[in-house]
C-alpha cells in the first residue's frame, strides 16, 4: 500500500479528486486529499503546504500530486514529507523566487493562451467555465464542482516569491491533457522541458482531467510509482 497526497488547484477543494481518490482507493491505497485554506487573504504558499503535511501527518515515501495552482504547493509539501514521487497535472511550475503573480508573464502563459484562442476560436481561454474548464467534464459533475468553488488562492499567496532555492530531489512526473483550455497544451510541453528536463505524458482530456478522466489518470499514477 501506498499514500497518496492530492493538491488542488485554484478555486477547487479536496472534492475535486474525489473520482481519482476512489479508484486509487479500491486499488489498496491511502488517500489525503485536503481543502487548503480559502477565503483567508493572508494566507501565504507556506500555509498551504503547512496545511497539506499537517493532513498527511507521518505516512512515508507519499507519492505527491498537484493539480493546476497546486503546482505551488506540491513541490513544498513534496520536500518537506521526503516524498517518494512528486506528479504534476496541469500544473504551474514555479521557479524559485517566482511569485504566482508574476509567473504568467514570465513563462509566456498569457501569449500562449491567445495564441491558441485565434486557431480555436476563441475557446481556449473563454469565461465560461463550461467552455474553458469542465468542456469534456458530464455537466451535472461540472455543475457540482462550479458550486464547491472556494476564494483560494489568496492575495497573499498570489504576491509571494516560490520559497525554495531550487526543485526538490524528488524523482518528478509531468502530465498535461491535449484538450486543455486552460494551460495550452504545446505551452505545457515547452515548460515542463524548459524548467524540470521532463518530456510530459499526455491524457486526451482538457484541463480538469482528474474530473473527466480519472480512471485513466490513476492508472498512470500507478504506473509511475510501480517504476
Amino acid at each position: 500500500m501506498s499514500t497518496y497526497v492530492l493538491i488542488h488547484g485554484a478555486g477547487d477543494a479536496g472534492w475535486s479528486w474525489h473520482l481519482v481518490a476512489a479508484e486509487l482507493r479500491s486499488r489498496g491505497h491511502d488517500v489525503v486529499a485536503p481543502d487548503l485554506p480559502a477565503g483567508d487573504d493572508s494566507a501565504t504558499l507556506t500555509d498551504y503546504a503547512d496545511a497539506v503535511v499537517e493532513a498527511a501527518g507521518h505516512r512515508p515515501d507519499p507519492v505527491v500530486v498537484g493539480h493546476s495552482f497546486g503546482g505551488f504547493t506540491a513541490p513544498l509539501v513534496a520536500d518537506r514529507l521526503s516524498a517518494g514521487l512528486l506528479v504534476l497535472v496541469a500544473a504551474m511550475i514555479p521557479a524559485p523566487g517566482e511569485s504566482p503573480d508574476d509567473w504568467g508573464r514570465r513563462t509566456g502563459c498569457g501569449d500562449a493562451v491567445r495564441a491558441q484562442a485565434a486557431r480555436d476560436g476563441g475557446r481556449t481561454g473563454h469565461a465560461d467555465p463550461y467552455v474553458g474548464f469542465y468542456h469534456d467534464v458530464p455537466r451535472a459533475l461540472a455543475e457540482e464542482a462550479l458550486g464547491k468553488e472556494r476564494a483560494h488562492p489568496s492575495p497573499a499567496a498570489m504576491a509571494q516569491p516560490w520559497p525554495l532555492d531550487a526543485w526538490p530531489d524528488v524523482p518528478t512526473r509531468f502530465v498535461l491533457g491535449t484538450e486543455d483550455r486552460c494551460f495550452p497544451p504545446e505551452f505545457l510541453r515547452r515548460l515542463a522541458a524548459e524548467r524540470l528536463g521532463l518530456v510530459a505524458d499526455e491524457i486526451a482530456a482538457g484541463h480538469c482531467v482528474a474530473l473527466s478522466r480519472p480512471a485513466e489518470l490513476a492508472d498512470l499514477l500507478e504506473r509511475y510509482r510501480a517504476g
